[in-house]
């Protein structure tokens, strides 16, 4: 699987992302900086988590207007697979690529722990190594991870099933409408998700119940 890793100023995470492509895939991703408008032949684009720009404005506003976004954009309606963790999330929904909004969390407080979470999907390019129903789980770190969609959007992402996961277990730590934890496109492979996959893939991480997203992905790409 070839993958590239987007790095824009106040991303912190993007190492961790790093070191789990090349854990799971065998091959480093390659790095991809902001003012980048070309992306080379590859098979996942991913967009890390962190505190783009500062989340100044609106969490991930900035950074889903710099140059590599629209070569992110082109890629994306090519089929090519795209995932944002955290404010990858926040970016994607910021350039319009997914559906909803992420507003401050409920409890207006910065929150980092485990939580646990339902894959309701399992029968999309991230999420086959799952069965539909499974729980798992996953870190988080955010302070801006409340979905929200309207009424009109909402039945509509919760019927096409683009809703991926969902907080289980009273686990919701901030307030996302219907537990919302993750999303795609209507097309499927754009996926954004606040919990962090890529903390949680080894026994050195005290687990591995996130290697499952990244091992989905190789898998159909390799097929």
């Amino acid at each position: 699987m070839k993958s590239a890793v987007v790095q824009l100023p106040g991303l912190n995470r993007d190492r961790d992302m790093i070191a789990a492509l090349t854990k799971i895939s065998g091959h480093a991703p390659v790095t991809i900086w902001q003012t980048e408008t070309d992306i080379p032949d590859v098979d996942l684009i991913v967009i890390p988590g962190g505190f783009s720009y500062g989340d100044y404005l609106r969490c991930g506003a900035i950074a889903a207007r710099m140059p590599v976004m629209q070569a992110i954009i082109e890629k994306a309606s090519k089929g090519v697979k795209v995932l944002g963790v955290c404010n990858g999330f926040q970016i994607l929904l910021e350039a319009g690529l997914l559906p909803g909004a992420l507003m401050r969390n409920a409890s207006l407080k910065f929150v980092c722990r485990e939580v646990k979470l339902e894959v309701v999907n399992a029968d999309t390019d991230f999420t086959r190594a799952y069965s539909k129903g499974q729980i798992i789980r996953s870190p988080v770190a955010h302070h801006d991870g409340n979905y929200f969609a309207d009424a009109e959007t909402l039945a509509k992402i919760e019927g096409r099933g683009q809703v991926v996961f969902r907080y289980a277990e009273g686990t919701n730590p901030n307030g996302s409408i219907n537990d919302i934890a993750g999303v795609m496109n209507d097309k499927g492979n754009i996926l954004g998700m606040m919990p962090h996959p890529e903390n949680l893939i080894e026994a050195a991480h005290g687990g591995s119940d996130g290697r499952g997203l990244f091992a989905s992905a190789l898998e159909v790409i390799a097929a």
